[in-house]
């Protein structure tokens, strides 16, 4: 049985009129079986975060404020889709946000726990799919499609990390193989849908965990490969991969083809537009990922494969923002030396810290990374007990690929280096 794959973000169910798009896109699509993966809807995830923060904060009114955002955004969607008030969507809509509720109401859990931050994001934050999903659903059920709505939490097993949970794969796969393609069979006609959410999964305790921002591209390939399925295509609001975010790059332009090594090299170095976890599991299997529009369905957009023989010419730009540069320098003025690295790698992983470029010298050793104040504040308090640590932030980090001197360049524009490394492909710069 062959199963396609299909991943709409949020920038494609930010609205009614999205919500519509992509209904008309599976509609005009010409696969016979399809799994569609869904994250939440626009910045719901960023909404929910701010309601997080206010509620760790102990904050009523920011907390009531917060929630009502996201509740009346939702909302606002659901009144531009159905016009029966009395839909049974609303009321699992506002069932879900009775437990959303609940959960505040309820108080912290495990708040002398290192990691009960981590913990409350992921039952708070998988609101968003789950609410998006819902919505989806019922419209879709609404429009005469055979769609039935799986939670993916019965369906992808994982360990505990939270907010970066690590798949459990033969678990998984059993789970999958179980429950999806019984759906299928059950309903032959063309053009059938399993519904899911993306980014969210479970541990064997049954709570919710996070497979990482921007985690549903990974959700997707997760069902692509378990499933055996030829070809998983991610809905994007730009044309395919292009060689740079058009948000900043005007000319930027579309590329056609990417072999998977390099769509893994743009992932690891930070590229948007495809998750660093998604490509292996594609490449494993051989399934052919393409990148299009739900903007222009038309586009024929990416499509990253096995290419032996691949070259590009022209340079690829990655931008990363929100940056960090933390230097340290053993307080006696000693080498940094191998038990040194292993030391503060050892603490980094503690702290759960991804390093995006590093380098060393013979008595300091410096790393870029996110500026996220939940991870780096606490990690910078612990590294000044055994180091002279300095930092500046608010910078950014460029990555060009194929580069040329006029690619630097123009990126460089007489802004302040503050570190820089080069290799035969691939050229990073962190400017102030």
């Amino acid at each position: 049985m062959y199963i396609n794959v299909f991943k709409f973000g949020g920038a494609a169910v930010n609205s009614a009129a999205g919500v519509k798009n992509v209904a008309d896109i599976l509609a005009q699509s010409d696969a016979n079986h399809l799994l569609v993966v869904v994250s939440a809807m626009g910045k719901t995830t960023n909404a929910l975060e701010v309601l997080l923060k206010n509620y760790r904060n102990n904050d009523p009114i920011t907390v009531i404020e917060s929630y009502k955002q996201v509740h009346d955004y939702h909302y606002s969607i659901l009144e531009g889709l159905f016009e029966d008030k009395n839909h049974m969507v609303f009321g699992e809509v506002d069932s879900l946000f009775n437990m959303l509720r609940g959960y505040i109401r309820k108080g912290h859990l495990f708040t002398n726990e290192p990691l009960a931050y981590d913990f409350e994001y992921d039952q708070m934050v998988c609101f968003g799919e789950l609410l998006s999903s819902t919505i989806l659903y019922h419209y879709l059920a609404l429009k005469s499609r055979s769609v039935k709505l799986f939670d993916v939490r019965d369906l992808i097993r994982t360990d505990s990390t939270f907010r970066d949970a690590h798949v459990d794969w033969k678990i998984t796969e059993k789970l999958i193989q179980k429950t999806i393609p019984g759906f299928f069979h059950d309903h032959p006609e063309h053009g059938a849908i399993a519904l899911t959410q993306g980014f969210i999964g479970s541990n064997s305790s049954g709570n919710t965990t996070t497979l990482g921002r921007e985690g549903s591209d990974f959700s997707a390939a997760i069902f692509a490969w378990c499933l055996h399925s030829k070809e998983m295509t991610i809905w994007k609001d730009v044309p395919g991969v292009m060689n740079a975010d058009p948000k900043w790059m005007a000319d930027s332009v579309c590329l056609d083809t990417l072999s998977y090594r390099e769509a893994i090299e743009l992932a690891y170095y930070g590229a948007s537009v495809i998750h660093p976890k998604t490509i292996k599991p594609l490449e494993n299997a051989n399934i052919v990922l393409r990148v299009r529009s739900f903007v222009d369905p038309n586009l024929p957009g990416t499509c990253i494969k096995n290419l032996r023989h691949w070259k590009i010419q022209i340079p690829i730009f990655i931008r990363k923002q929100d940056q960090i540069l933390i230097s340290l320098s053993p307080r006696d003025f000693s080498f940094i030396l191998e038990e040194n690295l292993s030391e503060i790698f050892r603490i980094l992983a503690n702290f759960r810290v991804k390093v995006n470029i590093m380098q060393n010298s013979a008595i300091s050793f410096s790393i870029c990374v996110d500026a996220d104040p939940q991870k780096i504040n606490p990690l910078i308090a612990y590294l000044k007990q055994d180091y002279e640590t300095r930092y500046n932030d608010g910078l950014e980090l460029f990555t060009i690929r194929h580069y040329t001197d006029g690619a630097l360049n123009s990126i460089i524009r007489g802004r302040k280096v503050m570190m820089e490394l080069r290799s035969r492909s691939t050229v990073q710069v962190v400017l102030k």
